[in-house]
């Protein structure tokens, strides 16, 4: 009779009534739909940030430099010199520059031959940066052309009026 007792204690210990294991896993699924939908969020709005193309461009002006810097992530910074002024601020004039950064290595040593010329630069502009891709929101992807700096003019010969020739 003892063996019956112990049986009906263990089946006499309260049960979860059903309508509460219904609720719970209600609760856990509706949990992890908001989890999953947070996620895709932000996931979403990482994409929209910094690799989404904001707007795309051409740019031409002096090209002043690119160099190579940065302490962990190393990156092609240069900067573009365009036409005109720019006020920063009240009585304050400065140069209507063009930051800018540039991912190909190759395409990154051209400009660095190129410094001082003018050039037409084809970019693309992001949201935000990434330590990676650099310190700009403008990336140049080519250069759509380049005029050289002026070569040295040939030597005019003219007459000389006794009928010489000299150089010029």
């Amino acid at each position: 009779m003892t063996t019956d007792n112990n049986n009906n204690i263990n089946n006499t210990q309260p049960q979860p009534k059903k309508g509460t294991n219904t609720i719970m896993k209600w609760f856990r699924n509706i949990g992890c739909s908001i989890l999953l939908l947070l996620i895709l969020c932000g996931g979403g709005y990482f994409y929209w940030k910094y690799y989404s193309v904001f707007g795309e461009g051409v740019k031409s002006g002096t090209l002043n430099f690119v160099v190579l810097k940065g302490d962990i992530f190393k990156t092609y910074e240069g900067k573009l010199i365009m036409e005109g002024v720019v006020s920063s601020g009240q009585g304050q004039i400065e140069s209507n520059h063009f930051t800018f950064t540039v991912e190909d290595e190759e395409l990154a040593m051209k400009l660095m031959r190129m410094s001082g010329e003018k050039v037409e630069l084809r970019y693309k502009e992001y949201h935000g940066t990434l330590p990676w891709r650099g310190h700009s929101v403008f990336i140049v992807d080519s250069i759509l052309s380049n005029n050289t700096k002026s070569a040295p003019q040939k030597a005019v010969e003219k007459k000389a009026p006794e009928g010489k020739q000299t150089q010029i």
